[in-house]
């Protein structure tokens, strides 16, 4: 671990975390709550499209400052309610000692950051026209990034099935957030949900939230040091 963690100092209030938590919820029921007619607007004006229109050249599009705002404004913006569920587990698993550490502004910069670069590298893999990309799971997986770099040698509890009993046991969380990243690359090009699921997202948040952390290291272990009072 290349940060001293405070474990007994008084911890600092944690607000962007709930935060986001409480903006993507809310954003997913008012969504929710319009007609379904309204509901597919919604998702073509605020979602990412990966692509222009056909027949329009593909780098037109990203002459509109609008175009570039879709790929925040998609973040906020969830299929169902399990696509939303996932999201807000693992947000609030790693993005609560994550800020504990980064700071709610470094925090919310990685999440923001990370979430927009992840679309648009989604947009750029697919390329299809008539593809819509939503939700924030971009910007969870450089969370979960940026947890692995945190915190390499923390475990994590997993619930193990054997047989008609379930089994608690403690894992490295570097373990299973490696076996988590791989299959988000594989998933990416043979995924049973190809097509439906934008996993190139997945990766490229992932990979952004390490070099994320790992290039803020300095400042973090400063912002410590002052939390600690020297």
């Amino acid at each position: 671990m290349f940060v001293s963690v405070p474990t007994r100092s008084r911890t600092a209030l944690r607000w962007a975390t709930p935060l986001l938590a409480a903006a993507l919820w809310g954003a997913f029921v008012w969504a929710v709550s319009r007609p379904d007619a309204s509901q597919r607007a919604l998702m073509l004006e605020w979602g990412a499209l990966a692509g222009g229109p056909a027949g329009v050249d593909p780098w037109q599009p990203w002459l509109d400052a609008g175009h570039w705002l879709r790929l925040l404004s998609a973040l906020f913006l969830h299929a169902d309610w399990a696509h939303l569920l996932g999201n807000l587990v693992f947000l609030l698993i790693f993005g609560l000692p994550a800020e504990r550490v980064m700071g709610p502004w470094r925090f919310l910069a990685l999440f923001f950051l990370g979430g927009g670069l992840a679309n648009l590298f989604a947009v750029l893999v697919i390329g299809a026209p008539d593809r819509l990309i939503i939700g924030a799971s971009g910007a969870v997986s450089a969370l979960i990034g940026a947890y692995l770099a945190l915190f390499p040698q923390a475990r994590l509890g997993v619930v193990v099935p054997l047989g008609l009993f379930l089994e608690f046991v403690r894992a490295p969380a570097s373990l299973l957030i490696g076996v988590w990243a791989a299959l988000q690359v594989v998933f990416a090009y043979i995924g049973p949900a190809f097509g439906a699921v934008a996993w190139a997202a997945h990766a490229a948040g992932f990979a952004f939230g390490i070099v994320f952390a790992m290039a803020s290291r300095g400042a973090i272990a400063k912002r410590l040091r002052r939390a600690k009072g020297y």
